[in-house]
């Protein structure tokens, strides 16, 4: 019997334990394959690491054409290799600037091809607010060069909607500060709630399918987006780059009520109109009893002003047209004298009257035919001479 229990060959002791010599890569007969050594390494990792955060210094980062991001997280002393998929980028706010400190939650895994250990990291935040204030940064940046924050774009609020549409939680208490307001100022407005998460992971998706289910029912006349205060990591959905989006491209007039008065987020800048909470918001949108009896009083005594000063103006007008009518009678009547006293004085040039009245005679026979030649004269025959103040008889010789 060999030391330790063992004997034979057939790598068995009479324990039933497995002979340490016998195991592959114990010995020189049974030697591992890399592939096998791998293999085994990966599976020891697995088993002995599970999901941690690590704290390091980012450096060498790379973003590889197939969309993953390569880099190291070092301190002072050693360095990790480590890798974002694409598929995880989502829940990173922005890709790290280099030596930026960062918490990170990661998974130990070994690379079998290589043989080489790698953090595969999920979820990555600066050890400051350095990737969130980046993310909204880069964000601002793109939908401004796209001129999505102009201020031309910005669209009035109805004066007096019928139906306001909201979107948020139906757990959250800015749904209750919005109905508790709405119902002060005027009660029985319709409100029209589309219902979403307004933080986590999949707060964006809801919150801008939300968005879409208001303006495909197209009856809402103004739409409130909005939950109540939280830290920057609870309003990160508001800054997400597909809300803003869809609040830009809504159809009707919107308001971003998103944090306190403190918090401006990038929904806040593309919207409509931006309302320090969800109670302003609802006060801006929806105006008072009171307001609009005011309103009405107002708009009573400007139209009744406006009538009398239009009558007034309908008087001097017909006064001014009544003037313009005179005058230009008498100017049309100098005119028309004027003319008849011209033909009057052409008529009396060529009267035989007027030719008479300067001393001449008119001889006419009879029947009072003209006669203007002696030819015309018969002898024996008397014929009229007319003269300026009456007619003799004569007869030639």
């Amino acid at each position: 019997m060999r030391p330790g229990g063992y004997s034979g060959h057939d790598g068995y002791s009479r324990r039933g334990q497995i002979n340490p010599v016998d195991l592959p890569g114990a010995s020189r007969e049974s030697p591992l394959s890399i592939t096998d050594l791998n293999d085994r390494t990966r599976e020891l990792v697995d088993r002995s690491f599970g999901v941690f955060w690590v704290r390091g210094e980012v450096t060498d980062f790379k973003r590889h054409k197939n969309g993953h991001w390569y880099f190291c997280l070092r301190d002072h002393n050693a360095q990790m290799s480590c890798v974002v998929w694409s598929s995880n980028q989502f829940r990173i706010p922005a890709p790290p600037d280099e030596g930026m400190e960062v918490i990170a939650q990661a998974r130990m895994e070994f690379f079998r091809g290589r043989g080489q250990l790698q953090l595969s990291i999920g979820r990555m935040e600066a050890a400051g607010d350095g990737l969130w204030r980046k993310a909204v940064e880069m964000t601002i940046a793109k939908l401004t060069q796209e001129g999505l924050m102009a201020p031309e774009r910005k669209r009035e609020l109805p004066r007096y909607p019928k139906c306001v549409g909201v979107v948020t939680s139906t757990s959250g208490a800015a749904l209750k500060d919005i109905i508790a307001v709405a119902h002060r100022r005027r009660p029985g407005i319709e409100l029209v709630i589309a219902s979403a998460s307004v933080q986590g992971d999949t707060a964006p998706r809801e919150i801008c399918r939300a968005i879409d289910r208001i303006m495909r029912w197209g009856c809402a006349d103004v739409l409130i987006i909005g939950r109540g205060g939280g830290s920057r990591e609870d309003l990160h959905a508001f800054n997400d780059e597909r809300v803003a989006r869809a609040v830009a491209m809504s159809t009707i007039p919107t308001i971003s009520a998103v944090g306190h008065e403190i918090d401006t987020t990038v929904c806040d800048l593309v919207a409509d109109v931006r309302a320090a909470t969800p109670s302003v918001a609802a006060e801006r949108a929806i105006p008072a009893l009171a307001d609009m009896a005011d309103a009405l009083r107002t708009r009573h005594r400007r139209l009744e002003g406006a009538i009398i000063r239009r009558g007034e103006s309908a008087r001097m007008d017909l006064r001014t047209v009544a003037r313009d009518l005179r005058l230009a009678s008498t100017r049309a009547l100098e005119i028309r004298r004027g003319q008849m006293g011209a033909v009057a004085g052409h008529l009396n040039a060529l009267s035989p009257l007027a030719t008479l009245s300067r001393g001449y005679s008119i001889a006419r026979d009879p029947e009072g035919k003209t006669l203007s030649s002696v030819g015309d004269f018969v002898s024996e025959r008397d014929f009229e001479l007319l003269l300026r103040d009456g007619k003799i008889v004569a007869r030639p010789r």
